[in-house]
């Protein structure tokens, strides 16, 4: 079949699919078998959705362990039409796998990821960095830089965390984050939980919720105690979700954003 070049630029196609090849050789695998395994992947953004996939092309996948899907669910991804059960020894996971309705896409099979889905490939690696949830973007950055802004944060009027050492934490598309050292917090009004999230660009997150008798959504702080290598900066510290507390940077109050976690963190219904 033909490559897509790494030198092509963004393209959309008629579906409304964004996609580009991506340089980085991609591996997926379910228990001890490797499903995937691509040097010519292809990120694939699909309409309304923030995060990209992979697609392969179908020749770079163990075409021989996928079946036509029993119960295919038409129509989702895109309109996609040809979805597959993944059949690995012990396991048959139904309509783990699909193909995208665009010419541009023809010969190439993108895969659900469990830990996203709750279904799918269970172990991701580019290059040789396991990685969490989906694909890296290469078209947002995440920066961590220690700082000496003055942050202070409440919890209905109580303050939890005060400090001049912040790490700052700039992800694209999201306000930024103030990671706080542990000292500098109040842990007394904390209690640990045993929630635990992936993200492929700062590593597995610990939480902890709140204490006191003001309505305020569980898990609402988190830590990452191993970060990945690019943000080493924020191991160990703690950062408060912003939608849903009251931060105070240099003795300006911010506002409180929207965003993706908005309607996870807040009862009721959302702006």
């Amino acid at each position: 079949m033909t490559r897509l070049s790494t030198a092509d630029s963004v393209r959309t196609t008629p579906e409304g699919l964004r996609w580009e090849p991506s340089p980085r050789w991609v591996r997926g695998r379910k228990g001890g078998f490797t499903v995937v395994d691509s040097r010519h992947p292809v990120l694939v953004w699909e309409p309304g959705v923030p995060v990209p996939l992979y697609a392969f092309p179908r020749e770079e996948v163990r075409a021989d362990l996928l079946r036509p899907a029993k119960n295919p669910p038409v129509g989702t991804h895109t309109g996609s039409r040809t979805f597959y059960d993944l059949d690995v020894p012990g396991e048959l996971l139904e309509s783990a796998a699909w193909t995208f309705p665009a010419e541009d896409l023809a010969g190439h099979v993108a895969f659900e990821w469990f830990r996203r889905t709750g279904r799918g490939l269970d172990h991701w690696y580019e290059e040789e960095e396991e990685i969490f949830i989906h694909p890296r973007d290469p078209h947002k950055r995440v920066d961590a830089l220690p700082s000496s802004r003055h942050v202070r944060i409440e919890i209905d009027g109580t303050a939890v965390a005060d400090t001049r050492r912040p790490v700052l934490l700039f992800e694209t598309g999201l306000p930024t984050r103030y990671y706080i050292p542990r000292e500098d917090v109040r842990l007394d009004l904390l209690t640990p939980t045993g929630h635990r999230t992936g993200c492929p660009y700062k590593g597995t997150a610990t939480y902890w919720s709140w204490t006191g008798e003001a309505d305020v959504p569980p898990d609402i702080v988190w830590s990452y105690p191993t970060p990945l290598p690019a943000v080493a900066a924020i191991g160990e510290l703690l950062a408060f979700y912003n939608e849903a507390v009251d931060i105070t940077v240099d003795g300006e109050r911010l506002e409180r954003p929207v965003t993706p976690f908005t309607h996870t963190l807040l009862p009721g219904p959302t702006p």
